[in-house]
């Protein structure tokens, strides 16, 4: 193995340089020491477990809840030369044993298990006899109740300190709110452990958000922006999931349906079609994870309104994971916020029902056309940003804005008379002069604040609420009750110290404009580019991987830019590594020969 995490970045994997905080955790994990990666989709996290793999003795133990991406990273660690493997209920027997005959052959620098197969008491006696370099919790956030996919067998994953108390513990997700962190800390008995975020920030994809009007109608006018790319459409229903697909395949469209109703093997081919880019657009069931780990994905819509925002982020942040520009379509109706209250409401306990539909609130009022879409997507995970994104549609198409000051100065004064310790509604009744019982019983209608806010609607009120949550002048803790409490930055705008210009609420989107197709600051030949694209996708097919197995998007981009003519030249393109030199990097190199000879 390489001397360095480095050497091995690069001549293993391909990659020229660390992303922000790999290379620290990387050491951290590597010493010896446990960690808590909190990392954006797309943005390296599983690098921060399987190069630490590579350089401690022994096998490392990933643990996944689902088998279908364990498959795609075991497949893309094979490609790079690296000893990998999974142990799930997808294996036939045989298959199984010579998995174990690996593992225990010391065959193997990863392991991929599910948390039900890695806590029976036979695989805990069987791994404690082996030398482990590691354990990852890969998707940590389904550890906690608070998390937007919390898996019951999830929680026994916190014995694992207590069978190997000397091995480095690494617990990773991309989703998780601060009451999230704090549990997974908890239960996986990390509280000591160095806590790494990277930031929530996907830059590459295009956030948007429409009144659902005619939603098939619509739909197919932003797929006629999108043709011949690989994207996934989300719907709330298995009926609904069949009838898009179906509409779509009516069409011409290369699209099929994915959802828990179909038989396993169904749903076995239509990943695998997604993967080779045989099918180019899955329709999905919200409630469902696909687990999908293709870099390819150029969008993502929402036909329906998921039921909160963690779930909205991670399937979202299927779209563009190579780096390159994606985008996010929500179709927003108001029908779809009773269809999910509805579901939510028909659980039995009552705790979780409570942060479920304060959850599907945030969604709510992320979507409704206030700011930034991104400044709101971050500030829900507490995130804050200084300035807007100009790659959103709120950017792109702002709303109408005025001086906002003195009505935030009310609601925040509001905020502070009423002691920090009501939610939004009872806020807004004080402002607005309610005289309900317990406005009187509370002697609420005696504070200075009471009915200075009589001549707004409460529609009003409730938007510019949501707005400063987003923009980081209000907290609502989610853990208690929603309540309202002031931050550090509404200091300036109660003081006077500060100017605040909000936005009007309107009804309907505006005019798109269209996404820009460079990717990466290249300007690259965009017909080179799809000529290798059949290349890989003629190997792909030739070896039995996915395309994106041989070489990402953002890999061929880079070789339409730079024209690689050679070995070294070859190696410099990112996602090139020694292995997959040796094992395409030939056949790339002369299709570029052939090209440039043709143009010349």
């Amino acid at each position: 193995m390489s001397s360095t995490p480095l050497e091995t970045l690069q001549t293993v994997f391909g990659y020229r340089q660390f992303r922000p905080l790999q290379q620290q955790i990387i050491e951290t994990v590597v010493q010896g020491r446990d960690a808590f990666v909190l990392m954006p989709t797309g943005g390296g996290k599983s690098l921060c477990f399987q190069i630490p793999a590579l350089h401690r003795c022994g096998v490392a133990i990933v643990v996944s809840p689902l088998i279908s991406l364990m498959k795609d990273q075991v497949d893309a660690l094979n490609a790079n030369g690296v000893r990998a493997a999974y142990y799930n209920s997808s294996l036939k027997s045989d298959e199984a044993r010579q998995v174990l005959a690996r593992l225990h052959n010391d065959d193997l620098d990863l392991l991929y298990v599910a948390p039900e197969r890695l806590m029976s008491e036979t695989f805990i006696e069987r791994l404690q006899q082996i030398p482990l370099s590691l354990i990852a919790v890969d998707e940590a956030h389904c550890v906690s109740q608070w998390g937007h996919d919390f898996r019951p067998e999830y929680v026994k994953l916190g014995q694992l300190r207590q069978h190997f108390p000397q091995l480095p513990l690494i617990a990773l997700t991309a989703t998780a709110d601060p009451q999230t962190r704090q549990d997974i800390l908890n239960r996986l008995c990390l509280t000591s452990a160095p806590v790494f975020i990277s930031g929530f920030d996907r830059p590459n994809i295009r956030y948007t958000v429409v009144d659902k009007q005619k939603p098939f109608a619509q739909l197919e006018q932003f797929l006629e922006q999108h043709r011949e790319e690989s994207g996934i459409v989300y719907a709330l229903s298995r009926k609904r999931v069949d009838e898009i697909a179906g509409k779509l395949a009516g069409q011409g469209v290369a699209a099929a349906a994915y959802h828990a109703g179909l038989p396993a093997s169904e749903r076995q081919r239509v990943q695998e079609a997604f993967l080779r880019d045989d099918v180019q657009i899955v329709v999905a069931t919200v409630a469902f994870g696909m687990g999908i780990d293709k870099p390819n994905v150029r969008f993502v819509v929402h036909y329906d309104l998921p039921k909160n925002i963690e779930s909205y982020y991670q399937e979202t942040g299927r779209a563009g994971r190579d780096g390159l520009a994606a985008e996010a379509l929500l179709l927003f109706g108001y029908g779809d916020i009773a269809i999910a209250r509805g579901l939510i409401e028909k659980g039995n306990n009552p705790d979780q029902k409570r942060i479920e539909i304060h959850k599907l609130n945030a969604m709510v009022s992320y979507a409704e056309p206030l700011t930034c879409r991104r400044r709101a997507l971050l500030g829900y995970f507490g995130e804050t940003t200084v300035e807007d994104c100009g790659n959103c549609d709120m950017c792109l198409n702002p709303p109408d804005r005025y001086d906002a000051t003195e009505d935030a100065q009310k609601v925040l004064s509001c905020v502070y008379r009423v002691g920090q310790r009501f939610g939004a509604k009872h806020v807004i009744d004080v402002l607005r002069g309610s005289q309900n019982q317990r406005i009187g019983q509370l002697g609420h209608d005696r504070l200075s604040t009471f009915a200075i806010g009589k001549d707004k609607i409460q529609d009003a009120w409730s938007s510019l609420i949501r707005q400063l949550v987003h923009l980081g002048y209000l907290y609502q803790d989610v853990a208690n009750y929603s309540i309202l409490k002031l931050t550090e930055s509404s200091r300036a705008v109660l003081t006077g110290q500060q100017q605040l210009e909000l936005a009007r609420p309107r009804v309907k989107a505006t005019s798109r404009k269209p996404v820009k197709k460079r990717a990466m600051d290249l300007d690259y030949d965009e017909e080179l580019f799809q000529i290798l694209r059949q290349r890989r996708k003629e190997i792909a097919d030739e070896t039995s991987v996915p395309p994106f197995v041989v070489f990402s998007d953002a890999s061929l981009v880079e070789m339409a830019f730079y024209l690689p003519s050679h070995e070294e030249a070859m190696l410099a393109i990112n996602g090139v590594g020694k292995h997959k030199m040796a094992k395409y990097g030939q056949q790339f190199i002369e299709t570029i020969l052939e090209y440039c000879a043709e143009e010349s």
